[in-house]
């Protein structure tokens, strides 16, 4: 079992004011793993399906990354990346306002 990095991470909405980073296959799979049953459909089958063949060296990291960032934007969790950066930015900083 590898547990790979992602080349740059995907960033998913939890709710209003919780932005996740997920930059890993571990981080990838807990989140598809948490993700509740009623709401799970074929995208979610195959964003697991791919990091987990990933996760064991059957497919690329890359594949796994993509099939993740497909499925997020589909379900309407996905962050733009930039957004995300100076949120974090901002909070580190103490200048960021809720």
């Amino acid at each position: 079992m590898k547990a790979e990095a992602f080349n740059s991470p995907i960033f998913e909405k939890r709710s209003t004011y919780i932005v996740q980073e997920i930059a890993s296959l571990a981080e990838a799979i807990d989140l598809l793993d948490e993700w509740p049953q009623d709401r799970r459909d074929r995208a979610h089958e195959t964003a697991l399906r791919t990091c987990h063949d990933a996760y064991h060296g059957d497919k690329p990291v890359g594949a796994a990354r993509n099939a993740l960032y497909d499925f997020a934007k589909q379900v309407g969790i996905l962050e733009d990346a930039t957004s995300a950066m100076q949120w974090i930015a901002a909070c580190k900083a103490g200048t960021a306002k809720v």
